[in-house]
């Protein structure tokens, strides 16, 4: 090594050598350090061991403190209440002591009083007993009364029994009477339907046999295009020429029905199921509107307003469940419907 050094020497300074001296020197160090390190951490990692193995053996004895402190207080709060239980009962039994007390008290005081209401209560007796005659006495004046009133009570029997006779002579008049009038309403019934068919007949033979008019079981109906347009409650000119023609029968028919049978002619307005669009809030008021115009206008050529009524019933009485254009047709109409008042 030293030769080549030498030789080294002889070419010029060389550090080389002395720097991997230096660094082998260093990495020792380090290495040292390290090992002093690693002996450290050990012993410190023991000594940590050991406090947390100290640390779980005071938590455990914490933990048994806690549980025999809880049940110290359970102890505790037992024992209270036995004790208050106690001094409820203490203070029960001084109450019932007291109450006996007063009780024997009042015994007492009770039979000196019940002593002195005795005596009182013979002197009292001796009076009854003079009373006693007088009120046997007073029994005869009444059984006397007694005798009198029954006879009154015999005497308003038979009164009682000729006034039920009487009732029932009324009630058997009344009976009949009730028969007599179901058998002339039936008349006016029998006598009203026979004047609805003449003039049905009648309304037939003046409106002509138009397929948009018919008879439906007591009423006459009639489309409602004859007399309005759509969506509208004015009469048309060709509804005004049709109505005149109704308003004649009815006036005819005034005159052949006897004034005792009271009757009215109906007009009824129906629309169909579609939404109303216009002036009109609902189908309702549109077939209201309508059947109070045919109204008027009959009122108008002469038929007596005490005969006539106006009713609408919007689209809540179809004839026909349909949802076709022609079905919508017929629930679109206006009803006449002779009926009794």
């Amino acid at each position: 090594m030293a030769l080549a050094r030498i030789r080294r020497g002889e070419s010029g300074m060389n550090y080389w050598p002395g720097f991997v001296d230096a660094l082998s020197t260093l990495i020792l160090s380090i290495i040292f350090l390290l090992s002093v390190f690693v002996v450290v951490q050990f012993y410190l990692q023991q000594e940590v061991q050991g406090k947390d193995t100290a640390l779980q053996h005071l938590n455990g004895q914490i933990a048994l403190l806690s549980k025999l402190l809880s049940m110290e207080k359970t102890s505790k709060a037992d024992l209270e209440n036995q004790l208050g239980g106690l001094k409820s009962s203490l203070a029960a039994a001084q109450n019932d002591r007291d109450r006996y007390k007063g009780l024997y008290e009042g015994a007492a005081a009770a039979q000196m009083t019940a002593e002195s209401k005795l005596n009182e209560l013979s002197g009292q007796l001796e009076g009854e007993k003079e009373n006693s005659s007088k009120a046997f006495g007073q029994i005869d004046l009444l059984n006397q009364q007694v005798a009198a009133l029954r006879e009154q009570l015999a005497a308003l029997g038979t009164a009682l029994d000729v006034s039920e006779k009487k009732t029932k002579d009324s009630e058997e008049r009344i009976s009949e009477l009730g028969q007599r009038l179901n058998v002339a309403l039936a008349q006016h019934v029998q006598e009203l339907s026979s004047y609805r068919s003449d003039f049905f007949g009648k309304l037939r033979e003046v409106l002509g046999n138009r397929p948009d008019i018919r008879i439906v079981g007591d009423r006459f109906v009639l489309q409602s295009e004859i007399f309005f347009d759509t969506g509208r409650a004015d009469l048309k000119p060709e509804g005004r020429t049709e109505l005149d023609k109704v308003a004649a029968a009815i006036v005819e028919l005034e005159s052949q029905i006897p004034s005792e049978i009271p009757w009215i002619l109906r007009v009824d307005g129906h629309t169909d199921v579609r939404p109303i669009i216009g002036q009109f809030k609902s189908n309702w008021d549109l077939s209201a509107e309508r059947a109070i115009s045919v109204v008027q206008y009959l009122v108008g050529k002469g038929v007596k307003p005490s005969r006539l009524v106006a009713a609408g019933f919007g689209e809540f009485q179809p004839i026909d469940s349909g949802t076709t254009e022609d079905a919508y047709r017929r629930n679109r109409r206006i009803e006449f419907k002779l009926t009794e008042r």
